[in-house]
């Protein structure tokens, strides 16, 4: 029999390293912010000429996506606790951002990390002096996967496609993966 989550797997997106190939079709802008490894909540607030901020959408434990939890090196059933937010200038989502942390890495002062509320994630993983990243892996994403219709929810006109990145963060050598999904009015020449 085969397990639930793999016959949904073909639905997720195709994360790659990132490479010429990997990303034929983004425009020159987009690349930018898509191989920027500093953090994105900072240069998301220098960029932003109104008001910055984060808009909670949900939070809870469940199951990470096959290609999550193969990320994590986590087994697939195993529950993860998600968070989703959407990064906001002036009321115009520029990101959506998708969280996954394992349980184990919820210990100790780490568990912050899961009531983390309208804060952003980035000012607590870039002030931390344990924080390891590893390299940027690039996705583009279309209206028949999840992920898409999620990041995409209402916005007035979805695009036909959009591009993510994602990296694994380690705090003390726990993981906890992030992806983040850019919307059309970060770029107006998304491509």
């Amino acid at each position: 029999m085969t397990h639930p989550l793999l016959g949904k797997h073909r639905f997720e997106p195709c994360w790659q390293a990132w490479s010429p190939v990997a990303c034929h079709g983004a425009s020159s802008e987009l690349l930018d912010w898509l191989l920027d490894s500093a953090s994105l909540t900072r240069r998301l607030q220098q960029t932003c000429q109104g008001q910055f901020r984060v808009e909670p959408i949900e939070q809870h434990w469940q199951r990470p996506m096959l290609n999550e939890a193969q990320a994590l090196g986590t087994v697939p059933h195993q529950r993860c606790f998600v968070r989703e937010v959407r990064l906001l200038c002036d009321d115009q989502p520029w990101v959506f951002a998708r969280t996954v942390i394992p349980v184990r890495t919820l210990t100790g002062p780490r568990r912050r990390l899961s009531r983390l509320g309208k804060k952003p994630l980035g000012a607590v993983l870039f002030a931390d002096r344990s924080m390891v990243r590893s390299s940027i892996e690039v996705a583009q994403l279309s209206s028949e996967q999840p992920l898409f219709a999620r990041a995409t929810a209402g916005l007035s006109q979805p695009p036909t496609s959009i591009w993510g990145r994602r990296s694994t963060f380690f705090l003390n050598h726990h993981p906890l993966l992030v992806s983040e999904i850019f919307l059309p009015a970060i770029c107006p020449h998304h491509g």
